[in-house]
């Protein structure tokens, strides 16, 4: 084995940036709709702001992927990471003035999403390589990155419902934004020289057409696959009710039943561990089991009872317990999902294959927190938990009722010149591909995770 492949500091760079910036995701989570609640006294107006944070998500996620290889990985991650910290800092600073606005907080945020996305899917794009370069197996490694985001998770809520309980939001965006430093720093020492965080050489310069023919490509080998369609478009769905949960429900529980940013830092913390759990059982015996009944099973666990429960109790402890539940549920699914996606793409494709299944996901989630803080205020949180709820669980019956599903079980591996392997309805994939397959979509939600930065 060479020297190159033995190089593990590349792979371990961006697993501790993302760690720093999936703690510092934490914190927004929870600063930002407690930040909006105490300035604006509205869930209607917190929704309006995770609205405006989550609609450039989606623009960059539609446009980004052939920018991200042009300008290079490692170059994307750390602009994007430095703007970010800006714009964080920004919204205390002006609040503290008495200079900021509600249109200034809704801009501002607007401006965290549309550079953060690109940043987050340069390091993502990633993990084939390095993992290549470290020695070690896809699904090892797609479930290590999932394990130590969920623990950054677990760690950045229990600090996030601490800070704005005895220092205020606007505290925990200044650590925030330092969180993002931290992730730029990493980046810029471990990435230097790895040729896939460079920009693409090869190939024609980029252009009005170039451009149009990469994103072309990209969506077009995506919507020829059926599995990868059925698997989106199950994501875009419940991506949209995980932000309404994110943004505006369990904030307004909070503050309403449950005693306040604290306790919300707790279920987060407690619900990220045992992700934590999950994602690490799977990387260790995962292997071992079909994927689907996996994945549906962790679907099932983890999307709709946290909605139910906090419906019918005013009182931490049994939420405590389905979001233990829930979140060793939802443990499994990421590591399966990125498992699929980095055995289909390759390296050449992967940016602007994973930036229009990416978009796709991500569609729905600018009307989460806001459809959630409207309906808040028109019918009640009661009502309002147990319809999306339910809404939550007839989504993920889809991989038992379509049989295009069943390709999940039957991963084709890609290489530079293509899939290996006949191709075939029954896996899925486009019967009629040259060079790749389509990427699965962005990970999946998490009913008391983050709301999607990426």
């Amino acid at each position: 084995m060479t020297t190159e492949q033995n190089d593990r500091t590349p792979l371990a760079g961006v697993l501790a940036a993302n760690a720093v910036s999936v703690t510092g995701n934490s914190l927004t989570l929870i600063g930002v709709p407690w930040f909006a609640l105490e300035t604006t006294g509205s869930p209607g107006k917190a929704g309006l702001v995770a609205f405006f944070a989550a609609v450039p998500v989606v623009l960059a996620a539609v446009a980004g992927g052939p920018v991200i290889d042009r300008l290079g990985r490692r170059r994307v991650s750390i602009t994007s990471d430095l703007v970010c910290g800006l714009a964080l800092t920004a919204i205390p600073l002006l609040h503290q003035t008495g200079l900021l606005r509600f249109w200034m907080l809704c801009a501002l945020m607007a401006v965290t999403g549309l550079f953060h996305a690109p940043g987050e899917m340069a390091r993502h794009v990633l993990v084939p390589d390095l993992t290549g370069r470290a020695g070690t197996s896809l699904t090892r490694a797609a479930s290590l990155y999932d394990a130590v985001a969920r623990g950054a998770r677990m760690t950045g809520a229990a600090i996030a419902g601490l800070l704005v309980a005895f220092m205020g939001p606007g505290t925990v965006l200044y650590v925030d934004a330092a969180t993002f430093a931290v992730s730029a720093l990493l980046v810029t020492a471990t990435l230097r020289g790895v040729p896939s965080a460079e920009p693409l050489r090869e190939g024609p310069r980029l252009s009005v057409a170039r451009y149009r023919a990469d994103l072309r490509e990209g969506y077009s080998f995506l919507f020829r696959a059926r599995l990868m369609l059925g698997i989106m478009v199950m994501v875009m769905v419940t991506n949209g009710l995980s932000q309404s949960w994110s943004s505006v429900l369990l904030p307004v529980h909070a503050r309403e039943e449950l005693g306040g940013p604290a306790a919300q830092g707790l279920l987060v913390s407690v619900f990220a561990g045992c992700a934590l759990a999950g994602a690490l059982l799977y990387g260790a015996i995962g292997e071992r089991f079909p994927r689907r009944a996996v994945f549906t099973a962790g679907f099932l666990i983890g999307g709709a009872p946290p909605y139910v429960v906090a419906a019918l109790t005013d009182t931490t402890a049994p939420l405590l317990v389905t979001l233990a539940a829930s979140g060793f549920g939802v443990g499994v699914l990421n590591p399966i999902l990125t498992t699929v996606a980095y055995e289909q793409v390759p390296d050449e494709l992967r940016s602007r294959v994973m930036g229009a299944s990416t978009a796709g996901v991500l569609l729905t989630t600018p009307l989460g927190g806001l459809v959630a803080g409207l309906l808040v205020e028109r019918v009640g949180l009661t009502a309002t938990l147990l319809g999306i709820g339910a809404l939550y669980f007839l989504a993920t019956l889809s991989p038992m009722v379509f049989p295009a599903w069943r390709g999940m079980d039957t991963p084709r591996r890609t290489g530079p010149a293509g899939p290996t392997g006949p191709a075939g309805p029954t896996d899925g994939t486009a019967e009629d591909v040259s060079r790749t397959e389509p990427s699965t979509p962005a990970p999946a939600p998490e009913p008391a995770g983050t709301p999607p930065r990426r």
